[in-house]
C-alpha cells in the first residue's frame, strides 16, 4: 500500500492493517528460519509498512492533542 491510501485509513482500519503486517513479518521470519522463504526481500518492505502505519498513526495522535 502506498502511504496515501495509508491515510485515507479509519483508526479501526489501521490498528486491524498493523495486526496483519505484524503477523505476516512473523510468518516470513519463521519461514525464513526453516530455509522456505521464497522473497527474502518481502521481509524489509512489511517492516517498512508497519513503519508507515505507526508513522500515521502517531501524526493522528499528535494533532488529536493539539486541538
Amino acid at each position: 500500500m502506498k502511504v496515501k491510501e495509508i491515510r485515507e485509513l479509519s483508526e479501526m482500519e489501521l490498528d486491524k492493517k498493523l495486526v496483519e503486517l505484524k503477523q505476516e513479518l512473523f510468518n516470513l521470519r519463521f519461514q525464513l528460519a526453516v530455509n522456505k522463504l521464497d522473497n527474502p526481500t518481502r521481509i524489509g518492505a512489511v517492516k517498512k509498512e508497519i513503519a508507515i502505519v505507526k508513522t500515521v498513526q502517531r501524526e493522528r495522535e499528535l494533532a488529536a492533542d493539539n486541538k
